[in-house]
């Protein structure tokens, strides 16, 4: 029974996030924006148990050894401008200024409302162009293959904000598949995924969907559902992984107004392959 005046202290822990890479290579910069060859293993937000050991965090750190030169740029640091999973490696384009952002986001948007006007074709003349590389389970006799699958959140175990799936009630989402490498001995293949939308977890959902999920997935199954798990065993982080799969080629005009005819196009090295 406590007594009044009594005091209670608490001692945490230190808090230790799990080990991540930190090397970031620069694939192209100019006033605007930059381009990064993210690691596999690295988180681009923080959220979760990496709270330091992000790409934002590296990029606010890289700023502030800059803040006190007289050189330094008046801009914020970059920030991404869209995500990748943890798991999933490749380019990454981050913005330097508030307006190459804006742009920048209003370029990833304009693809989205395409397939939101049930496109049923992957547009040529979107102003940002994203082709992926994964591995995948099985063999899929088509060369090529588009997928209409919406997506949506639904209640997960150990994930608060929810779990996104395939679901009829979900949003529109659109994915063209090409089989570059075919395994039969392994039973997997090599494919090149270039997306339309740009929903959460769109191709490891996608590709599962039509039975072919991403080799190494912990979480989505054929179908594009969850694999249920005990969640005295998991956390949220379950949810961010996705290897075997490459952010390989991204393409984008410039952000400048009237844009110029040059083309911002790179690949990202060491692509994953059979």
């Amino acid at each position: 029974m406590d007594r009044a005046g009594s005091e209670i202290n608490y001692y945490r822990l230190p808090w230790k996030e799990p080990d991540a890479p930190y090397l970031l290579q620069l694939l192209f910069e100019d006033d605007d924006l930059i381009a990064l060859n993210k690691p596999s293993g690295l988180q681009v937000l923080p959220g979760g148990l990496f709270q330091q050991r992000t790409i934002l965090t590296q990029l606010q750190w890289q700023a502030s050894k800059y803040s006190s030169s007289s050189l330094a740029r008046q801009d914020p640091h970059p920030v991404p401008v869209h995500r990748l999973g943890r798991g999933t490696s490749g380019i990454l384009l981050c913005a330097r200024t508030k307006v190459a952002k804006t742009c920048l986001s209003t370029y990833f948007a304009d693809g989205t409302s395409v397939v939101r006007n049930n496109s049923a074709v992957i547009s040529t003349k979107r102003k940002i162009s994203k082709i992926y590389r994964a591995l995948v389970s099985g063999i899929l006799e088509e060369d090529e293959v588009v997928i209409k699958q919406p997506i949506g959140l639904v209640r997960y175990p150990g994930v608060a904000n929810g779990l996104y799936v395939a679901c009829p009630s979900g949003k529109p989402a659109l994915s063209k598949v090409k089989v570059l490498e075919r395994s039969v001995q392994r039973n997997c293949m090599l494919v090149e995924v270039e997306i339309q939308s740009g929903r959460p977890h769109q191709i490891r959902i996608h590709l599962s969907f039509i039975g072919h999920p991403l080799i190494g997935d912990p979480l989505y199954v054929s179908g594009g559902q969850p694999n249920w798990f005990d969640p005295e065993f998991g956390n949220e982080s379950f949810a961010h992984d996705g290897l075997g799969l490459c952010s390989w080629f991204l393409s984008c005009i410039s952000v400048r107004s009237p844009p110029d005819l040059q083309q911002f196009t790179r690949a990202a090295g060491s692509p994953v392959t059979l």
